[in-house]
């Protein structure tokens, strides 16, 4: 009886430890959207002449940083 209870624990361990796996590589593909839609809007504003161009480097900068810790799986989203 001990035994199964052990696997039965092991088991709800491992699924538990795939549930946030699952979570977080969700938020960082938010995240990422997020960051890309922040680009767009830097750029975008840049371009009508009510951004800065510092704005939208700093923009391509974090979500160059971004891609570089989570890779680029959210732009085939």
């Amino acid at each position: 009886m001990a035994g199964f209870l052990d696997r039965a624990k092991e088991q709800a361990q491992q699924a538990l430890q795939q549930g946030k796996q699952k979570v977080d590589e969700v938020q960082a593909q938010r995240a990422g959207g997020d960051l890309l839609k922040k680009l767009g809007a830097a750029y975008y504003a840049e371009q009508r002449g009510k951004g800065s161009g510092q704005a939208t480097q700093d923009a391509l900068n974090a979500l160059e940083a971004h891609i570089a810790v989570h890779g680029d799986g959210f732009l085939r989203g």
